[in-house]
């Protein structure tokens, strides 16, 4: 991630205190946001490019509801053939640009009837099921075995 940070740097101005990273259909919240900057995914050096259809590709430095913030419209994904690491790219370009805060959206099914397609749902726990090729797996003296309880902010999914 060396050469995506030193590309990174010059974005540090827009000074994030959330990242929203937007999956399949929520690319509307786009039309909320006063752009200041756009970069596409493609012109940054070593990350990735999101294969999904409707996934742009481009991070978008911008205010929403007067807050400074910074949205990946498009992710990446294991089944696309990217590494858990690569995978993760956007986690880490947010908390690289200073992003205290992080939103993100998914598309799942559901065996509950009682949930049509559409609903928006907040997770407060989930079981992983990452074991091939699990992407807190790395260099020396990184946290490894993270505490998964509480993973999800309760104060914040209150908000919602």
């Amino acid at each position: 991630m060396e050469k995506t940070f030193k590309f990174l740097e010059k974005y540090k101005k827009y000074n994030p205190e959330f990242a929203i990273i937007i999956g399949t259909g929520l690319s509307s919240i786009l039309d909320k946001i006063k752009v200041l900057e756009r970069v596409a995914y493609k012109d940054i050096p070593s990350f990735p490019v999101s294969t999904v259809i409707g996934h742009k590709g481009e991070i978008v430095f911008g205010k929403l509801s007067g807050k400074n913030l910074v949205a990946f419209n498009g992710r990446f994904h294991f089944y696309e053939g990217y590494s858990m690491k690569e995978v993760t790219t956007t986690v880490r370009a947010a908390n690289f640009l200073g992003a205290k805060t992080l939103i993100v959206s998914n598309a799942s099914g559901a065996v509950n009837p009682v949930l049509r397609a559409g609903d928006i749902l907040l997770i407060k726990d989930h079981v992983n099921f990452i074991f091939a090729e699990n992407p807190l797996r790395g260099e020396k003296g990184n946290e490894r075995f993270v505490n998964l309880t509480d993973a999800y902010d309760k104060d914040l999914r209150e908000k919602f």
